[in-house]
């Protein structure tokens, strides 16, 4: 059973949280791993470096828009094949990010906060709210 009177709330401090993770993980990589430094581990893995500063535009963009609350459905979607890549990468590692290489604890949680807030919506205080397929039905609890 979903509390009606409460679930927005419990959305809305779902939705802050993922957008801070998805702002830190983008700033994480001009500030600590440099952005010529994540170019070149994206080049090193077998990417091409110039996603470099797309993702990082896409995850601290994208994060910003998610906390607001402005399209933030459509936006948690948009964001899920990023962190699939990096969960594919770090997967072998282990399960906790804290081992060498870093686990896949911390992208897989990422992808399913992600999930959540697209299919449960962006809880109270969004800015711009939007239903995640437009002209979509809801669906019957």
């Amino acid at each position: 059973m979903v509390d009606n009177r409460t679930a927005p709330y419990g959305l809305l401090i779902l939705r802050l949280a993922l957008g801070l993770m998805w702002v830190s993980h983008g700033l994480m990589k001009v500030f600590i791993f440099t952005v010529p430094g994540f170019a070149g581990f994206l080049g090193k893995i077998g990417l091409p470096s110039a996603l470099a500063l797309p993702i990082i535009a896409a995850e601290i963009i994208g994060g910003l828009l998610i906390a607001s609350g402005v399209y933030a459905r459509q936006v948690a979607i948009l964001l899920i094949p990023i962190m699939l890549g990096a969960l594919s990468y770090h997967a072998p590692n282990g399960w906790v990010f804290s081992t060498t290489g870093g686990g896949w604890e911390y992208p897989a949680f990422l992808v399913v906060a992600s999930l959540v807030v697209a299919l449960a919506g962006e809880g109270a205080y969004a800015l711009k709210p939007a239903a995640l397929i437009p002209g979509g039905r809801r669906a019957l609890a």
